[in-house]
């Protein structure tokens, strides 16, 4: 009898763990491959993403169904976020110590961060559409999705601010700081956590468990801070 392959293909690519699997796999390769070589461009976040898209186009699948096989994932990134608490307990005496520095990094840090980014976009004539796409750019895409739907602007596009300010982060972040001279743990953690989100976490804590847990709670905090203020300001100005 015999095989299929035509057929076996199209069962393989369109089996409900398939996306499961190169998502993995491609996250597994971009790490060993910087891992490896320690070079910048290869963040993994961007090169196992590049490396999914690739995949998906290569084998004519569409995003809908990419989304539908990897839900499971996408469920598992509210744990994945919780166990963020973990390095904040074990450094919590840490933070404590540094709570003053840690709560005006976050206001200076915060609006630095979000209204830099629209006052240039503003500069260079962007639309207020735009405008209010781009302010949440510096928190996790849950929250920045729904703070741009609240603001006027479109959730869809926010998601791809975040994710282009998470990697440009997570890839220049590092080494901007060491250029300035900024070399503590806690202030790097911070820095990282707060401009660039989840992207710029994951990046710290390959620096260090107390880089880790600052860049956990800038993020947590600058999460709180945008989802919260950011709706009421622009409730106010409008």
């Amino acid at each position: 009898m015999s095989l299929d392959w035509a057929g076996a293909w199209q069962a393989l690519i369109h089996h409900p763990l398939f996306g499961i699997g190169i998502t993995l796999a491609a996250y597994q390769l971009s790490l060993a491959a910087y891992e490896r070589t320690r070079w910048v461009f290869l963040q993994p976040v961007l090169v196992s993403m590049l490396l999914v898209i690739l995949v998906l186009l290569a084998c004519n699948i569409d995003f809908p169904e990419y989304r539908a096989s990897v839900q499971t994932l996408t469920v598992l990134l509210g744990p994945t976020t919780v166990a963020l608490a973990v390095p904040l307990f074990l450094n919590l005496r840490r933070i404590r110590q540094l709570f003053w520095p840690i709560l005006v990094t976050l206001l200076v840090g915060g609006v630095a961060a979000t209204g830099l980014g629209v006052l240039l976009a503003w500069l260079f004539g962007g639309e207020h559409l735009m405008l209010m796409s781009l302010l949440p750019k510096s928190v996790t895409s849950p929250i920045a999705m729904l703070v741009a739907d609240q603001i006027g602007g479109i959730a869809a596009l926010a998601a791809v601010f975040v994710m282009i300010t998470g990697v440009l982060g997570a890839i220049c972040g590092p080494a901007v700081l060491r250029l300035c001279g900024v070399r503590h743990p806690a202030a790097q953690g911070m820095a990282l956590g707060i401009t660039a989100h989840a992207v710029g976490t994951s990046r710290a804590l390959q620096e260090g468990e107390e880089c880790g847990a600052f860049a956990a709670l800038g993020m947590s905090l600058m999460g709180v801070a945008s989802a919260v203020l950011l709706p009421l300001l622009m409730a106010l100005i409008v």
